[in-house]
């Protein structure tokens, strides 16, 4: 049986003694999750609870980026009605920047405002801690102690320490490209379990595109998927963000001037290549100068071949 809190009632400030936080806005967006349902069950049974004794997880979902990971987040709060709150995480994030910060209000006072992740903490509701591994150790470490069972943290700025309402809940986004900075071990021990989101499926990508963008011709929808579904076979990035944004500029190419519109074939292809730059017109080539790039190359099979060619009669393998 869940043991899961009810959130309270989201007030605009929160009293910790003597210090008054102002607390920060929501996002209002909801959006349907459309693709493999399982991630979204995977998600919502690590804030599940079981026991009074259990606490939640916090896991850190990766994917490509534009594969929807914020969209994951959304359906899951959503799914438990609570509110979400978003922390874009940057390499210049400081801790303070993450908890409390100080701030000159109206009246000249200095106030004390509290981040989307510490408001989400005080009402109960969840925060997605977005590009986590964009941020740099020192502000990681200011949240060590909220990552495990002490749910809590201690702002520096305004002396006081912050516990965790019962049904808080939280994540973290990585996108799976370089980093600006390796998030250390004693932070990812406690990031679990990991939750992998994979391109999706050709109809879940076309009902994505059909979803947010419904007045679409249906076959502009169908080349844009087709196209997108070659790439993630090719292991290119392509997402069905980009997929969006081409549908996006080739329908507004089309419309701008009705007097000279524009073949939607041809507006299809001038937007491939303005979202997607020129060399997205051949996909096989374009995999191929990247697995080189990656150095995907055949590894050696013994000495031998540091120093003959393989079809040397001097090899020690003829």
């Amino acid at each position: 049986m869940s043991r899961d809190a009810t959130p309270p009632t989201n007030p605009e400030t929160f009293q910790i003694g003597r210090v008054s936080l102002r607390l920060a806005r929501s996002i209002t967006l909801q959006q349907q999750w459309i693709g493999d349902h399982e991630i979204l069950q995977q998600l919502l049974a690590c804030w599940f609870v079981v026991d009074e004794k259990d606490s939640p997880l916090s896991p850190r979902i990766v994917g490509h980026p534009g594969v929807g990971k914020t969209t994951l987040a959304m359906a899951a709060a959503l799914e438990r009605k609570q509110v979400l709150y978003i922390y874009q995480c940057t390499a210049d994030t400081r801790p303070e920047d993450l908890l409390v910060s100080p701030v000159i209000a109206e009246s000249g006072k200095i106030i004390y405002q509290a981040s989307p992740l510490v408001t989400a903490m005080l009402t109960g509701n969840v925060c997605l801690l977005d590009e986590g591994n964009r941020m740099n150790e020192k502000s990681w470490a200011s949240l060590a102690s909220l990552l495990d069972h002490r749910r809590l943290v201690e702002s520096v700025v305004a002396g006081i320490q912050i516990s965790a309402h019962e049904a808080f809940r939280c994540c973290v986004t990585m996108n799976e490209d370089a980093s600006t900075y390796e998030v250390p071990d004693y932070i990812l021990s406690r990031l679990q379990p990991t939750l992998k989101v994979e391109f999706p499926s050709k109809d879940h990508e076309l009902a994505i595109l059909q979803y947010h963008l419904p007045f679409a011709p249906a076959d502009l929808l169908n080349l844009t998927v087709d196209f997108l579904q070659k790439a993630h076979q090719l292991d290119l990035s392509f997402s069905v963000r980009d997929g969006i944004h081409m549908v996006q500029y080739a329908i507004k190419r089309m419309a701008h001037d009705p007097r000279h519109p524009l073949a939607r074939d041809v507006a299809w292809r001038e937007a491939l290549i303005k979202v997607l730059g020129e060399e997205a017109l051949n996909l096989d080539g374009l995999a191929k100068r990247r697995s080189h790039a990656l150095g995907e190359q055949s590894l050696p099979k013994g000495l031998g071949d540091f120093f003959f060619e393989e079809d040397s009669p001097l090899h020690p393998d003829h």
